[in-house]
């Protein structure tokens, strides 16, 4: 009996519904828009924060780093220093690895190709726990100095490289032109952290004999052992500090008071942490913005509702007189709303699965974990969930303000010539009110959001016209090139042939790229005539090194003094550049380094002083939301550095300034230069720096674009919501008109009077938004740039905007009340 009566009322819910298309059709929309934009949100949310790691007990996985209290460093990578002292003698770890990235030249296989290789300690990837599909892991032998060189295959290059033979293992293949024996494949589940997947694996071979202090480079994982906490884990890897400083020899130039003055301290966290960064806060304020929308949306059709319900006063009057009760009226009104809101919901999946693959296509180098990403079980859980949440928020105030119809109220205000109470129209006023208030505060989100974006736009980067600079990286191996002058002489050579280039400006060379996502090296730098340059020590700088037309390629202005040579470099002259607020921080003014000497050791045992020569202007290399770093740029090659008789760089990225930058055919005529000085040097990571830079600002773009979407949705959906009050007050009001007018009322008064009606609803809202926005933007504050969360330009550039379209929304269907017939109105009652 129930099951019938639920059945029967189903389909009259359903024919009262296909009897008003447009309703209908209006409403579902509406909620499908609020429900299908969540469940997007909710999917990232659920894919980047939520979802364990894809490995075996990822609760027991954690990073370890470093932080540097004596550096005001928060975070400094692991040294192998500390990998030997963690691994031997913890008590808290099942095991820890070291992880790090290359690239490689891979040859015999096609084409010349450079490729990247994920750096790994026989430990590292059994931490993970995901085996390999064919061969082995890496073991002790491998790992250790002087074994037979062996290599691993991700799947992706085991299928595209090598036709997915399994014959593979055993082979040999040419790496850096050295011999490599394929030891095992990875499955192609398998993907490292958050990475994109390498083409080889690559034993360390870290040797323990030859390991100084130093070199806080390295990634490291570990797995914690059962029933360890990583406040225990902390504890035990503290213990070992003081041994892991009298274990191994300083660098040569480095004194033990230096490292001691780091005031190192391990940093244990969560391996999931590293993989996501702090993208979390910003995902949260989109899904509380996208939540508003929702409530807006919610909000709308409640209104909606209401007037349907109203419509629908008499024919409850008169179901009440038959006998129905107030339950199973009120059970008819929520049935109708749950029914909308679950139809609503089936539609907003399909907005949601055409939404995420959008957002995913606008983020893919934003957001870690894209690949964890989809409408899975959880998502549809939410669905259904938001769903039923949305009937219920529209459909409680209908079911409470209607539900209760007695017979006497029913039928006596069934009648149409009656005007609507001012009591009848609060409700709706309310919702009108709540609509506009979370307009306001999803307007100021993105305001803000537009604020900072247009901030970073201002910040000079310290290059300039980056989309016209092409950068790429090649490497010479020891074995192809061995001899230092030799190297040199061939990445001159190889600029000298880009140069040559039709449409080329000039061309440099440069160990890391600004904003290309590299940490390059740091290390203290130690002033000849700086009385307190010890106490400077635990300071690190940036270090980089360039070819004489690096800073004019790039456009990075040279302050004072002169550029280096080449000359300077063949001479292996010592002379050194330093950034301009390196300039101001150790001699207060950007002229006065000239003619200082600077050196990188801090024992004086060595010799190494070098000149400096002149200063650069600051550069962003971090991105334009972190200051620019001290910094000091060395030539390419130099006798006695950091303990080394030479040092030069085998490795390099190559920059060049040309209007053609980024163009197919321009890359393709810089290979044939590469080649025709060797044919052998493969090209990697081709980009133009205009790529590194908007990757610098991408997730702050990102954000406003997703904010600025809800905001424009959430202020349509108000402003319909306004308009359909005013014009549904004109609507039941149309006798007061006509009797108003007959007496004299003129038409633009009665234009005014309704529009006056808008204002005071928005008036209202806006003080009701402004009050929220103040404390909810707060929150979002880590995503802001030189903007303030309580910014008055934003706060009153969009309380005008929104004012501004209030008074259209309300002006439209004002003009209804000034076509009102009187006379036609009085006959018609």
């Amino acid at each position: 009996m129930p099951m019938g009566y639920l059945g029967n009322q189903l389909k009259q819910v359903l024919r009262r519904l296909g009897c008003s298309p447009m309703f209908t059709a209006i409403t579902l929309l509406t909620l499908a828009i609020g429900i299908g934009a969540n469940t997007a949100i909710f999917s990232v949310i659920d894919g980047v924060l939520l979802k364990p790691l894809p490995y075996p007990h990822p609760e027991q996985l954690v990073s370890i780093s470093n932080i540097a209290r004596g550096a005001n460093l928060e975070e400094l990578r692991t040294a192998p220093s500390s990998y030997f002292i963690y691994h031997d003698q913890n008590r808290t770890l099942e095991d820890i690895g070291l992880y790090d990235h290359n690239t490689v030249n891979l040859t015999g296989v096609a084409q010349p190709e450079q490729v990247s290789a994920l750096v790994v300690t026989d430990g590292t990837l059994p931490i993970l726990g995901i085996k390999p599909m064919l061969g082995r892991w890496f073991n002790r032998v491998d790992d250790s100095p002087g074994s037979p060189e062996t290599v691993m295959l991700t799947y992706g290059s085991w299928q595209r490289r090598f036709g997915g033979s399994s014959s593979i293992l055993g082979r040999k293949i040419t790496i850096d032109s050295e011999p490599r024996e394929v030891i095992g494949v990875m499955p192609e589940k398998f993907h490292f952290l958050d990475e994109d997947d390498p083409t080889l694996i690559l034993p360390f071979q870290l040797n323990r004999s030859t390991t100084f202090l130093g070199d806080y480079s390295i990634g490291a994982i570990a797995r914690l052992k059962d029933r360890v906490s990583m406040m225990e884990a902390h504890a035990d890897l503290q213990r070992l500090q003081p041994i892991i400083l009298h274990s191994f020899p300083t660098p040569p130039g480095f004194s033990l008071q230096m490292f001691e003055k780091l005031q190192l301290e391990p940093k244990v966290q969560p391996l999931k942490h590293e993989v996501i960064g702090d993208i979390g806060n910003a995902l949260w304020v989109l899904m509380g913005a996208i939540g508003i929308v929702l409530l807006i949306a919610c909000a709308n059709v409640a209104n909606l509702l209401l007037v349907r319900a109203e419509g629908r006063r008499q024919e409850l009057g008169i179901r009440a007189a038959l006998g129905a009760g107030r339950g199973r009226l009120a059970g008819d009104l929520l049935l109708e709303s749950m029914m909308l809101g679950l139809l609503g919901g089936a539609a907003g999946l399909g907005i949601a699965y055409g939404a995420l693959h959008l957002l995913l296509a606008m983020a893919t180098a934003n957001l870690p974990r894209v690949r964890e990403i989809g409408i899975h079980t959880p998502a549809l859980l939410f669905t259904l969930a938001v769903s039923l949440f949305a009937s219920l928020m529209v459909g409680c105030i209908p079911m409470l303000k209607y539900g209760r119809t007695q017979l006497s109220t029913g039928l006596r205000q069934g009648g149409r010539t009656l005007s609507q109470s001012r009591q009848q129209h609060r409700a709706r006023n309310g919702l009108v009110i709540i609509q506009v208030a979370m307009a306001l505060v999803l307007l100021i989100c993105s305001g803000l959001m537009i604020r900072t974006f247009r901030a970073l736009t201002k910040v000079d980067p310290g290059f300039f016209e980056p989309p016209r600079v092409q950068m790429f990286r090649f490497f010479i191996s020891e074995a192809d090139i061995k001899e230092p002058e030799r190297v040199v002489r061939t990445q001159e050579e190889i600029s000298r042939r880009i140069a040559a280039i039709p449409g080329v400006a000039s061309v440099g060379l440069a160990s890391d790229i600004p904003m290309a996502g590299g940490n390059g090296q740091q290390d203290p730098i130690y002033a000849q005539d700086r009385a307190d340059s010890q106490q400077e020590s635990s300071t690190l700088r940036l270090f980089k090194y360039v070819s004489p037309e690096f800073l004019r390629t790039l456009g990075i202005p040279l302050i004072a003094g002169r550029n280096f040579t080449w000359s300077d470099i063949y001479n292996k002259v010592p002379v050194a550049l330093v950034s301009e607020n390196l300039a101001r921080e150790y001699w207060h003014d950007s002229s006065s380094p000239l003619g200082k000497r600077i050196r990188v050791g801090s024992d004086g045992k060595n010799d190494d002083w070098r000149e400096v020569i002149g200063v650069v202007a600051n550069v962003h290399d971090n991105g334009v939301t972190q200051d620019p770093p001290p910094s000091v740029y060395w030539p390419i090659w130099m006798d006695r550095f950091e303990g080394d008789p030479t040092r030069f760089q085998r490795g390099l990225s190559v920059t060049i300034r040309s209007p053609r930058a980024g163009a197919e055919s321009f890359m393709k005529e810089v290979r044939q230069a590469v080649w025709s000085v060797d044919a052998n040097l493969p090209l990697a990571d081709v980009h133009t720096l205009g790529y590194f830079y908007k990757h610098s600002m991408a997730r702050t773009s990102f954000t406003l674009v997703l904010l600025g979407v809800s905001g424009v949705v959430g202020l349509l959906l108000g402003i319909v919501g306004l308009y359909s009050v005013i014009a549904y007050s004109i609507a039941q009001r149309r006798k007061e008109i006509g009797i108003r007018m007959a007496l004299g009322a003129q038409r633009s008064e009665l234009v005014r009077m309704f529009v006056r009606q808008g204002l005071v609803l928005t008036a209202v809202g806006v003080v009701c938004g402004l009050v929220a926005a103040a404390g909810l933007t707060r929150l979002m504050s880590s995503l802001l740039f030189h903007v303030s969360s309580l910014d008055p330009v934003t706060y009153c550039a969009v309380t005008a905007i929104l004012i501004a379209t209030a008074v259209l929304a309300s002006y439209l269907p004002s003009r209804r009340a000034a076509t009102v017939d009187p006379v036609e109105t009085l006959r018609a009652e």
